[in-house]
């Protein structure tokens, strides 16, 4: 992946690209921040066929108010821990526990960031950021829109 401010928050750098007046920009901008965390969560706003195992709606969590950059985990190490939220992740996990474990990551992230994620949960970033897909294929041709979220053959 590119080099890049590693120190920004998710929602900084859709935030940047977000404000980028063209579709190029934000092409460009897109491709500069690309990160397995970034890929991740557009992947499950944007595609249709992924599917959020989580109730749709307000969360009943704790935001963090601790300052940005102290007591916080990062969406960009926790993306790895996003599967079990989407149908099809991990089907096993127990819904209480699922939602438990949603609302843990929610309280560890920055204010800022979990709010991103419930966004995100809901298919909903599109309200917050001005992105869309067609700007996120262009920068990321890599990324197979579709056939997400189904049951895995035994």
């Amino acid at each position: 992946f590119p080099s890049h401010d590693t120190d920004l928050l998710q929602t900084e750098i859709l935030q940047k690209i977000s404000n980028a007046k063209t579709k190029g920009e934000k092409v460009e901008l897109l491709k500069k921040f690309k990160s397995p965390a970034l890929v991740s969560l557009l992947i499950w706003n944007y595609d249709e066929s992924v599917e959020s195992a989580l109730p749709e709606g307000e969360v009943p969590y704790t935001p963090n108010d601790a300052p940005v950059g102290t007591e916080h985990t990062r969406l960009r190490n926790q993306f790895s821990v996003l599967y079990n939220f989407v149908k099809g992740g991990n089907d096993a996990l127990a819904q209480s526990r699922r939602e438990l474990l949603f609302i843990q990551l929610l309280e560890g992230l920055s204010a800022e960031e979990a709010g991103l994620l419930c966004l995100v949960k809901d298919k909903k970033l599109q309200t917050k950021y001005k992105l869309t897909k067609n700007a996120i294929s262009e920068a990321y041709p890599d990324i197979v829109w579709g056939n997400r979220s189904k049951k895995k053959d035994k």
